[in-house]
């Protein structure tokens, strides 16, 4: 029994570690699962690249789809991506999609709207092995939600509830610095004191305002987390909207290519990589 599936990472609109109110953009960057069920009873996993990194996510996202939809198969699930790890760019969520999708693929259990398990209930099975994992102090549906639907999403992180999702057409600019940052690592309690910051952006996203959204998050964040708040700064006059993505280091703008393009100039200067890309709205998908 065989399956294989891609997912999307994503930038953050707003950080739901404050309140539990999150939103976040796809971003065409992809996850590839491919997963193998067996009759061995337990789950072996692997990270193409990474032959040390921690498999726990993806091996519980195998073993709640069976749980669910199996009968006590074990298996191999390996991931293999564009999205760089702890980078603020969502690859735990990305994996964890790729995984249940590739799992269900595998267990000819079909998703969609008109098939046995729709794309939001997939999802939901990923974000409750990324609790189980201990890689997310929220649960992240909002990265989850924004990585498995495409567009942007605007969630209860709380109730894993989808307030909000929209189609939208972005170009957009990664900058990731070389260092790394644990989501699981995040200082919540400081992040719970830009509680009423996140408030605002929660509206303003709520409103279709992203751009004014991302930008007040990241300078919220930023601060909150630690991170200079410079490459934003320099991106301002020239993107509609820039944030510290996630927990970072990542930071993401988005707006018009002339305008990205400017922004690149300042922060290729910067150590670490940097990249334009597009949102994406399909969201993951099932490789026949």
């Amino acid at each position: 029994m065989y399956g294989e599936a891609v997912a999307l990472g994503a930038g953050t609109v707003l950080n739901a570690l404050a309140t539990g109110v999150g939103s976040a953009f796809a971003i065409d960057a992809e996850t590839t699962a491919r997963v193998e069920l067996d009759d061995s009873g337990t789950v072996e996993g692997a990270i193409a690249g990474a032959p040390d990194g921690d498999t726990r996510l993806i091996r519980r996202c195998v073993e709640r789809v069976v749980d669910r939809f199996g009968d006590g198969q074990g298996g191999h699930v390996r991931t293999e991506s564009d999205v760089p790890m702890a980078a603020g760019l969502k690859s735990s969520s990305a994996a964890a999609n790729a995984t249940v999708l590739a799992t269900l693929s595998a267990l000819d259990v079909s998703v969609g709207d008109d098939a046995e398990l729709d794309r939001e209930a997939a999802c939901r099975i990923g974000v409750a092995a990324a609790r189980d994992a201990g890689v997310t102090v929220t649960g992240a549906f909002d990265d989850a939600s924004a990585s498995m639907l495409g567009g942007v999403t605007v969630t209860d992180n709380a109730a894993d509830d989808l307030l909000a999702r929209e189609a939208v057409d972005w170009d957009a600019l990664v900058w990731t610095p070389p260092a790394r940052a644990f989501s699981a690592d995040a200082d919540v309690a400081r992040c719970e004191r830009v509680a009423p910051m996140a408030d605002l952006v929660a509206e303003l996203a709520l409103d279709g305002r992203y751009g004014e959204a991302m930008t007040v998050n990241g300078l919220a964040f930023s601060a909150a987390l630690g991170f200079p708040t410079d490459p934003a700064v320099e991106a301002m006059p020239h993107a509609d909207g820039v944030s510290l993505s996630g927990t970072g280091p990542s930071v993401v703008a988005v707006g018009d290519r002339d305008g990205l393009e400017r922004v690149r100039d300042h922060w290729n200067q910067r150590e670490g990589d940097t990249w334009l890309t597009t949102t994406r709205t399909d969201g993951a998908r099932v490789i026949e």
